[in-house]
């Protein structure tokens, strides 16, 4: 979509920011109890690999049949219902007895995010005032320090109080909830002026282009969200294995990790905005490369600041990918959105399941060693056309 010239709403990039923040935040504290979990249900990896598809993939499955129906239907509070549906998710996991219960629970979860990504990241092309790249990076960058800060709330607060203060942070689905209705009441003054644009665009690339450019995209979001999978699921079992740390410790280097991606993402929108969005796709993923290729040889220091430039690189490239596909479909950001970041999530679960099952055959640290080679496939990015904005 086309959006007229005009200069960035930072009041409305802000407030999905913000939202991007507490929804992912809540989110990221499912993640962060999988240790307290595996200990209080019993559970194997695959079975914590399982929970965490079953949230990634009633994300993944919903958000492009929501983007392709917001784009035909504008629904101005969807992003508030979606924010319902995470609060009644937590409640129910923070009382879950069993584990379908908890899966039960996720899911829900899952439903929320759903609703809520392709939306507000809609809402963000609409207040970008044309520097696509810088607005999704501000609305991206709220959902990475969400999660970055979620594992430190776990260690502080949840861990020490366990599963049913969980139900405390639902709290945090109220204000988001608060907070997106008046962003629907600024979407909704919007859609006279959008519906204007969007019947004068023509999409000028054809049906045969477009496909080869999503199966490369495809390719290279199957490479970032396999190999990040095997971080944010599994790190703190990692640490705990090949450096002897304490879970508390190992909580403070995924926020470690987390904190990075969400610089990554602050800078990798601006950067694409300025040196092209293929440039920056090739270097953030391909030029992880070496990086994960040494890290499960190097001592706990170096793996630290490793595993910080892995998450600052690897990030930047996403707000890069999905502006990309927005301007490469022009007319359909809610379908292009939703695609991507269920795309995102999907990958990621399914990632999840799959190591899962090998962690429990050949161990985290055979895993790692194995994912290394992953950001190989980064160098189909040097395949991609350059648009006239990249």
């Amino acid at each position: 979509m086309t959006i007229p010239k005009e200069k960035p709403s930072f009041k409305i990039l802000g407030a999905v920011s913000i939202s991007h923040f507490l929804n992912d935040l809540m989110q990221s504290l499912i993640v962060a109890l999988y240790p307290l979990l595996r200990s209080e249900f019993t559970l194997s990896f695959a079975q914590i690999g399982l929970i965490t598809l079953t949230f990634q993939l009633t994300a993944s499955m919903l958000q492009p049949l929501v983007g392709l129906y917001t784009d035909k239907h504008p629904k101005p509070y969807s992003l508030a219902y979606g924010m319902a549906c995470t609060f009644f998710g937590l409640i129910l996991f923070a009382f879950a007895t069993n584990y379908l219960i908890l899966l039960i629970a996720v899911a829900i979860v899952g439903t929320g995010s759903s609703i809520f990504h392709p939306e507000s990241s809609r809402v963000a092309r609409m207040a970008s005032g044309g520097r696509f790249g810088l607005a999704q990076s501000i609305f991206q960058v709220g959902g990475n320090a969400g999660s970055a800060v979620g594992p430190l709330l776990a260690a502080w607060i949840v861990l020490p109080n366990g599963q049913k203060s969980i139900a405390w942070f639902a709290t945090i689905a109220f204000i988001a909830m608060v907070i997106l209705i008046g962003v629907g009441n600024w979407y909704k003054t919007k859609q006279i002026s959008l519906k204007k644009v969007a019947s004068k665009i023509v999409n000028p690339f054809t049906k045969k282009e477009v496909t080869k450019v999503l199966i490369i995209l495809l390719i290279l979001m199957f490479s970032k969200f396999f190999y990040l999978a095997s971080i944010n699921s599994y790190l703190m079992f990692y640490l705990t294995q090949s450096f002897d740390l304490g879970l508390k410790q190992a909580q403070y280097h995924l926020f470690y990790f987390l904190f990075s991606v969400a610089l990554g993402t602050v800078l990798g929108g601006p950067i694409g905005d300025k040196i092209g969005r293929k440039k920056i796709i090739l270097i953030s993923i391909f030029g992880v490369a070496p990086f994960a290729l040494m890290l499960p040889y190097l001592n706990l220091l170096h793996s630290t600041i490793l595993l910080s430039i892995i998450g600052f690189m690897l990030a930047s490239a996403f707000p890069a990918m999905v502006v990309y596909a927005q301007e490469l479909i022009p007319g359909k950001v809610g379908a292009i959105s939703g695609l991507f970041f269920g795309l995102s999530f999907g990958l990621g679960g399914i990632g999840a399941g799959v190591l899962g099952v090998l962690a429990d055959h050949i161990g985290i640290i055979g895993v790692y060693k194995l994912t290394a080679l992953l950001p190989l496939l980064g160098f189909f990015a040097i395949f991609l056309p350059n648009l006239k904005s990249n």
